[in-house]
């Protein structure tokens, strides 16, 4: 489980700095819903990575991920499939990037967070966690890795687990602060908003670039 867990280490870092779903998070704690809506996108965002991760092990499992131990020639193929993908996703993430003084261009749905209900909250975390690509990407990767290792099905759950966990530290942190430090987290979160604003489309650009050259790497070396 130990091998299975330092496999998705990378990715699971890279599912927790996602700007988007942090600026998402930190929106709401700046809303006079904070303290139900937050908690409940969190929720959200935790049930996105449960249900994803246990149709991603399912179903990479029921193809035959793992061959003795080693990644099966489905495995493989479905790694080469994930990295190409992450580095597409790398290429358009660096032509999105802000110019020098330049506002960055932010999804519609975030204009309308301040009017959001619990459910709305809620449903907003699910989707950056399980339908969102980017987080689609690395977490079935993520799945696809540990159904490799063809470790037993509980240990299977459990690198999962551990995956989820660091995957929602990025998420949690500005709800962390918000509950710790109340109105004074105020002017942390605004500047994190902004610099997470600024500069997500470099940030996730060279995280994709890395991670999927080493996704594919993996896949075509087998």
């Amino acid at each position: 489980m130990r091998q299975a867990i330092g496999d998705v280490l990378a990715l699971a870092i890279a599912a927790a700095v996602s700007p988007f779903p942090i600026i998402g998070v930190v929106l709401i704690l700046v809303t006079r819903r904070a303290r139900v809506n937050g908690p409940l996108y969190l929720a959200g965002w935790i049930a996105g990575l449960a249900v994803l991760g246990a149709l991603g092990l399912t179903v990479v499992s029921a193809i035959g991920a793992s061959n003795d131990g080693s990644p099966s020639t489905a495995a493989n193929g479905l790694q080469v499939g994930l990295g190409a993908a992450l580095l597409v996703l790398a290429i358009r993430q660096w032509s999105k990037r802000s110019k020098p003084g330049e506002e960055p261009t932010m999804p519609k749905w975030m204009s309308a967070v301040e009017d959001f209900s619990p459910r709305q909250a809620a449903t907003t975390g699910f989707v950056l966690s399980a339908v969102n690509p980017k987080n689609l990407i690395l977490t079935l990767a993520a799945a696809t890795t540990i159904a490799a290792t063809n470790i037993p099905g509980s240990d299977q759950v459990m690198a999962f687990v551990v995956y989820g966990l660091i995957a929602t530290i990025g998420v949690a942190t500005p709800i962390g602060i918000y509950f710790a430090l109340g109105e004074r987290s105020q002017p942390i979160l605004e500047n994190v908003k902004i610099w997470l604003a600024h500069n997500n489309a470099a940030i996730m650009a060279v995280i994709f670039l890395v991670i999927g050259a080493k996704i594919l790497g993996q896949g075509v070396a087998g």
